[in-house]
């Protein structure tokens, strides 16, 4: 089972929504795809789903290309968009039965999937309230019921949990990571926490173009990390940045001014040997060190510095 992107880019008007990304998913797996607002996110998981076509390239799944019309292939896609379209005036069990229809499946199985559906994404409750008197919480999970009740090869969540409690964020998170046993699963999302527990993988879109294609692993042991510092020091920044420059050489990093006080990044292949040598750079130097600590590949870290870029006082 496969699910190929090959060279997609979407225009509308003249102004590339997609620009020329391609990756693959070969394995069942969760992959978070992150991006800021207006990345290209949703235009790119509409095109996965078939809802758009894109202007350039192609999307495959099995080798079978997905297209508006190929509504057989459509109907092996799981999606909850984020906005989460229901139909308020149905009760819930009419509302999944509706959706169970659209989607193919079989009658025979409907009852056996209907009480899958309900338990796992506590449903019980509400089975024959009309939606437009659920809470946000419950419309998410109807929501999320309507997209695996047909069990899709391929699972498209935008913003899963949003408007969950705590425990249900919780539930939500263990059925997704049971789903991803034997499906695909692209979560989009901005809880930059959520992706690092429950995510294999990690892409990230910016201005229509993937920057990052990563394992989870990779991203946390390996590349390079960050030592903050706040300090204390007349030095002016110039002055301070080349001293910086001077003691690490190979190392790329940043310095900003904040209430009197100067904040110190620097990213690191040796995160433990180069926090010892920044300390001792600073005694020998007068600079009062008022903290110290290292962060071994922060995903937002990552995050920002892929779709905002290194600040404008970076050192190298």
């Amino acid at each position: 089972m496969s699910l190929k992107v090959q060279k997609v880019s979407k225009f509308f008007s003249e102004k590339p929504a997609v620009n020329n990304i391609s990756f693959e998913i070969s394995n069942p797996s969760i992959v978070g795809f992150l991006g800021p607002n207006g990345a290209g996110k949703t235009t790119t998981m509409r095109m996965i789903t078939g809802f758009l076509t894109p202007t350039n390239g192609q999307i495959s799944i099995d080798n079978d290309v997905v297209t508006p019309e190929n509504y057989s292939l459509r109907r092996s896609i799981g999606y909850l968009p984020e906005n989460n379209p229901l139909y308020p005036e149905l009760e819930v069990h009419e509302f999944l039965e509706f959706s169970a229809q659209i989607s193919g499946l079989d009658k025979e199985f409907l009852h056996d999937k209907m009480d899958f559906v309900v338990s796992r994404c506590g449903l019980e409750e509400v089975f024959y309230e009309p939606i437009y008197k659920l809470s946000k919480g419950y419309k998410q999970r109807v929501g999320l019921g309507q997209a695996i009740i047909h069990d899709p090869k391929v699972l498209i969540l935008d913003e899963p949990t949003s408007g969950l409690d705590p425990n249900q964020v919780i539930e939500i998170r263990k059925l997704i990571s049971e789903l991803a046993q034997e499906k695909f699963v692209i979560l989009s999302t901005h809880i930059l926490t959520e992706v690092e527990s429950i995510c294999n993988r990690v892409l990230i879109i910016n201005e229509g173009q993937l920057v990052l294609d990563a394992s989870i692993d990779q991203l946390q042991h390996g590349g390079t990390s960050t030592i903050f510092a706040l300090i204390r020091t007349d030095l002016p920044v110039e002055r301070l940045k080349d001293l910086l420059a001077n003691h690490f050489p190979e190392s790329a990093f940043t310095v900003e001014t904040r209430n009197n006080l100067k904040q110190v990044e620097v990213r690191t292949p040796d995160n433990l040997a180069d926090r010892e040598k920044l300390f001792e750079v600073c005694a020998k130097n007068g600079i009062k060190m008022l903290e110290l600590r290292g962060v071994e590949n922060d995903l937002e870290h990552i995050f920002r510095k892929l779709t905002v870029g290194d600040d404008e006082n970076e050192g190298k």
